[in-house]
């Protein structure tokens, strides 16, 4: 089976960067500095997108600046690694053991994933993946699409796992199977509106779906 991963609050535990360092491209901006909630929900949104729904009111210009600013404080951010959330790496690893393929798809950037792939020495485990900046943002399923013609997989042959309602929405489109996790942005209600096969507390519970068990 074609394992297919949102990153950020399912596979890395980046929640607080990235409200963090919206909520400084707000204030540098001249924009409402929102609260932790407000921003949280749009995470796994392309960067546009995100900034649109944060920010309706703003101008253009204000919009992209918001983005820049964003990213400059992301890059000003940066030191460690953000961790990945516990488990992570010996469930890909036992996935991957199992005969499973790995994917990726993400509101990330390119060059953002790309960084943390190579931060980790990861980029070898996926087959494919897709960032928000090269495709249809999430909740579009285009950049499931392409990674199941990429891979030659079908989307019943595929699952999609991840914490927001943008991931199972844009596999429901699909009819593609999913999978949520509790310890993300969205709450688990919201998410089983979306009717998902299970939704997780833990990431190494993915073993337990009966399509993955070892």
């Amino acid at each position: 089976m074609l394992v297919i991963l949102d990153w950020d609050g399912t596979v890395c535990n980046s929640a607080e960067r990235i409200i963090h360092c919206m909520q400084r491209a707000a204030e540098r901006a001249g924009l409402p500095v929102l609260n932790p909630e407000a921003i949280g929900n749009i995470i796994g949104l392309g960067l546009p997108e995100a900034v649109a729904s944060l920010f309706p009111e703003a101008a253009s210009d204000q919009r992209q600046r918001v983005r820049e600013l964003y990213s400059e404080e992301w890059l000003a951010a940066r030191g460690e690694p953000l961790p990945l959330f516990e488990g992570v790496l010996p469930t890909l690893d036992r996935l991957l053991g199992g005969g499973h393929q790995l994917a990726v798809a993400t509101g990330k950037s390119r060059r953002g994933l790309n960084r943390e792939l190579g931060e980790r020495g990861l980029g070898d485990l996926f087959v494919a993946s897709r960032c928000a900046d090269e495709t249809a943002s999430k909740p579009h399923p285009r950049m499931l699409e392409e990674i199941l013609l990429e891979v030659g997989c079908p989307a019943g042959e595929a699952v999609m796992v991840g914490d927001t309602v943008y991931d199972l929405e844009m596999a429901a489109a699909l009819e593609m199977p999913s999978i949520g996790v509790s310890y993300g942005v969205h709450e688990p209600d919201r998410l089983r509106a979306w009717k998902p096969q299970a939704i997780i507390d833990e990431f190494p519970q993915l073993l337990e779906w009966p399509p993955l068990v070892p």
